[in-house]
């Protein structure tokens, strides 16, 4: 997939997980001897996306310290770091840059992982002329600590549903995207949130969902952290 870019969002501050990490960006947490990100970073390499920006923030010289100019896993790492926390939209905009001369590019959460096949991700995107947006999903047995995504017979993303507080399965976002540039005018200025204030907007234009069937990880609890070392440990 030569030319193609991925962003990826590493700058959250991690505030649940400081219990089990506090003095580390919770994309560098050790699943077993390696930081979380570099698994995000081997799966793009492997499957020929070298090109990444990383959009960096609470505590970025020690992602930077780690992973440096990607040589090392044989990519290409460029950094934005925002100086202030400007949420995923916004550290997305910030880096807008990077991507401006690609029709459309990746975008993934730093502290989550998914099983996927990133080309049949941008083929499923460019099928449908009037995405702005592609958003992996995952159905889950338990989607209460996400919300769900809603979406119709022509897997048009058609709404959001907010954490109910039940245990139900549903489908949920698998924090992987694919964006084409007319999202930039969807982003507003100054600090926003990718699923509360871009997602919603886009709804009229086209946004498009992708299930996935693969491994799903998520750290963003200790709970989850604990789960991710169990799932890796047994693959």
């Amino acid at each position: 997939m030569n030319g193609i870019k991925a962003v990826m969002l590493v700058g959250g501050l991690g505030t649940r997980l400081r219990s089990v990490l506090p003095s580390k960006p919770k994309v560098l947490a050790s699943i077993g001897d390696r930081p979380f990100l570099e698994l995000p970073v081997r799966q793009l390499r492997s499957q020929g996306i070298r090109q990444l920006v990383m959009c960096t923030g609470y505590l970025a010289d020690q992602i930077e310290s780690r992973f440096g100019d990607g040589t090392r896993w044989n990519v290409s790492i460029e950094y934005s770091k925002e100086e202030t926390p400007l949420g995923t939209a916004g550290a997305l905009k910030l880096a807008r840059h990077y991507v401006g001369n690609v029709p459309e590019f990746f975008v993934l959460n730093g502290d989550s992982f998914l099983e996927i096949d990133f080309q049949d991700l941008m083929r499923f995107h460019r099928v449908h002329p009037d995405a702005v947006a592609t958003m992996a999903v995952v159905r889950v047995e338990n989607a209460d600590r996400y919300g769900t995504v809603k979406v119709d017979s022509n897997d048009r993303v058609s709404g959001f549903a907010e954490k109910t507080g039940g245990d139900a399965p549903g489908l949920v976002n698998g924090g992987v995207y694919v964006f084409s540039q007319a999202v930039w005018e969807s982003i507003p200025e100054g600090p926003s949130s990718m699923e509360r204030d871009v997602f919603p907007r886009l709804l009229n234009r086209g946004v498009y969902a992708r299930e996935q069937r693969g491994m799903f990880i998520d750290i963003g609890t200790p709970a989850d952290y604990e789960r991710a070392q169990e799932l890796l440990r047994s693959v």
